[in-house]
């Protein structure tokens, strides 16, 4: 029979993926990681990780133990707040995929209220355009662009948000003006690599424009939105990003809109956890009061 102690060594290596990591967050020296790791795999009769310049990677062994081990965990937990009353729970490391402008220009930003709440929850956030793998434990929580329509995940509307045409006025003092979406046939664009876009949710351009002049691509929105404030071609542009920034102007804002959504999807196996729990309504009352902005709408921003 193994020891169940040594299930908390596994899970907190799997989530770190190095021993000097997981054993600081553990509080214990390396080595005592790497031996009840080694006892755990022994008692099991199983390799859980491989071992790379990278890092410890789960076998396939682990990736079998890693949704049991987490259940024991979540129930564990759950055990103790229901018999001392108390909720111990709101610690521990969570980490949080979400699409890099969202990550970038309103998670990032906001990391100093999330301490102020909960100050023992370490939050890694991988802020990244492209799909994250919740079954294969890549995340603990996912931000995506569409609705999950297969797997053990938990799942709901985090809000709507909306993208527009936007133009630095040094771009357009320099080129024809804009009055019809006609005109736009005269102009230089910036986008995406058409190549590596994953998501469908991604392909606006083609939606809205026929045949744009694009002079510049990115795989990176940030630099898609560096490049349009230096004037370097017209972009479709987060509203939340361009909206209060005045290095941008708005155009044909009527004609031209895009109408997305972010999704927040969590594993089945972890939703209740607190800490999951913790940072998954953060993030949902985040969203909700600032709605307005997502749609670039007028409205006090509370960001």
């Amino acid at each position: 029979m193994y020891n169940w102690n040594d299930l908390k060594y596994f899970l907190e290596l799997s989530r770190r993926g190095k021993l000097v990591e997981a054993a600081r967050k553990l509080h214990v020296d390396h080595t005592t990681v790497s031996r009840r790791i080694t006892a755990l795999e022994e008692a099991l009769n199983a390799r859980l990780f491989d071992k790379s310049p990278r890092g410890y990677q789960l076998t396939d062994a682990g990736l079998r133990l890693l949704p049991l081990a987490e259940q024991m965990e979540s129930q564990s937990t759950t055990l103790y707040q229901s018999i001392s009353g108390k909720d111990a729970s709101f610690s521990g490391t969570v980490r949080l995929a979400a699409p890099e402008a969202m990550g970038i220009n309103i998670i990032a930003p906001n990391m100093g209220r999330f301490r102020e709440k909960y100050p023992d929850i370490e939050l890694e956030l991988v802020a990244e355009t492209r799909q994250t793998s919740l079954s294969k434990r890549e995340a603990d929580i996912a931000i995506t662009l569409a609705r999950p329509v297969s797997g053990r995940l938990v799942a709901w509307k985090l809000c709507d948000y909306r993208l527009r045409l936007y133009g630095a006025p040094s771009y357009l003092e320099k080129h024809p003006a804009i009055r019809t979406v006609d005109d736009l046939s005269d102009h230089q664009f910036i986008g995406y690599i058409d190549d590596l876009i994953q998501m469908p949710e991604l392909r606006f351009m083609d939606e809205l424009l026929k045949n744009p002049r694009i002079i510049f691509r990115s795989s990176n929105v940030m630099a898609q939105y560096k490049a349009a404030l230096q004037g370097v071609g017209l972009a479709i542009i987060h509203c939340f990003m361009a909206t209060n920034e005045p290095g941008l102007v708005p155009i044909l804002s009527d004609e031209i809109s895009v109408g997305r959504q972010y999704w927040l999807m969590v594993h089945e196996d972890l939703h209740k956890v607190a800490r999951i729990d913790a940072v998954c309504k953060f993030l949902t009352d985040l969203f909700r009061q600032n709605q307005h902005l997502m749609l670039g709408e007028t409205g006090q921003t509370i960001f």
